[in-house]
């Protein structure tokens, strides 16, 4: 509750219930994916308020909204910079540390004015090449 106060966000029952989810999973769920999660506990949640309730964390700075394969938008609870490497095998988003990839020669993107960006790698992990 304190985290969405602090974001000007007015604390409701079902809002309290999808942030206990989706700020604190590690995972990058779709809309549709925090909804299963938080019906198990609070089953009278409408899709609708799910998706109204991220679209609002999104807006808030609670979280950030990725397109991260064509047609699939996931939520992050990891707001600041950081890559992500999608695993092929599985599909599952892993976070990269910002500083362990180097990205450089933005400013020299004269015709660009850049505000954020990321790396979005894919590929397989070491464990899923072990597994298949």
């Amino acid at each position: 509750m304190d985290a969405l106060s602090e974001h000007g966000i007015q604390p409701s029952a079902q809002r309290v219930a999808v942030a206990q989810y989706v700020l604190a999973t590690t995972e990058h769920p779709s809309a549709d994916q925090v909804w299963g999660r938080v019906r198990r506990t609070f089953p009278m949640l409408s899709r609708a308020t799910v998706y109204n309730t991220l679209n609002l964390f999104v807006e808030k700075g609670l979280l950030r909204q990725l397109v991260l394969a064509e047609g699939k938008v996931v939520f992050d609870p990891k707001v600041e910079p950081h890559h992500h490497f999608v695993d092929e095998a599985t599909g599952t988003i892993h976070d990269v540390p910002w500083e362990a990839l180097e990205v450089r020669k933005i400013d020299a993107l004269k015709d660009y004015d850049v505000r954020e960006y990321q790396v979005v790698m894919r590929g397989r992990t070491a464990e899923s090449r072990r597994k298949g």
